[in-house]
């Protein structure tokens, strides 16, 4: 198998192969390719790449001195079982743009095992949290537990 390399040359960004990752994906089902463009536009995006071929990708987005949240963690199913998510999200935390962060947070449904061992646990005060969905947002939310 060729090795996998990781960058963040967002030139190198395959941004159908990450939509259609993306809208086949339980937390952004059928997402628009324009929201992913600008979500991509906005944020420190990673790609893993095996022989000029996507394969991973993972995004941050962050204001570089105290918070980030990592989303969009995507490895295609030919590379999974490797090891690729752990090392894309250890590439994020050992990069110095991300170092000091005072919380980086994340949602995940089936990858707490993966983040666990990188460091992250649930939230120390969840009572503190809060959040704004768009209408309809929450009622989905609950329907898919």
């Amino acid at each position: 198998m060729n090795a996998i390399t990781l960058s963040d040359d967002t030139a190198l960004l395959q941004v159908e192969r990450i939509h259609g990752w993306l809208a086949s994906s339980y937390w952004s089902p059928g997402i628009a390719r324009a929201v992913v463009e600008k979500a991509i536009a906005g944020s420190h995006c990673l790609g893993a790449y095996r022989g000029g071929e996507q394969v991973g990708f993972a995004r941050m987005i962050t204001d570089h001195a105290t918070f980030a949240w990592l989303a969009d963690v995507w490895v295609e199913e030919s590379a999974r079982g490797q090891g690729l998510g752990r090392r894309m999200v250890a590439w994020f935390l050992d990069h110095p743009d991300f170092a000091g962060l005072r919380r980086i947070g994340l949602v995940t449904k089936d990858a707490h095992g993966v983040y666990a061992a990188l460091g992250f646990h649930r939230l120390a005060r969840a009572d503190r949290y809060m959040e704004r969905l768009q209408p309809g947002m929450a009622e989905m939310l609950r329907a898919e537990r």
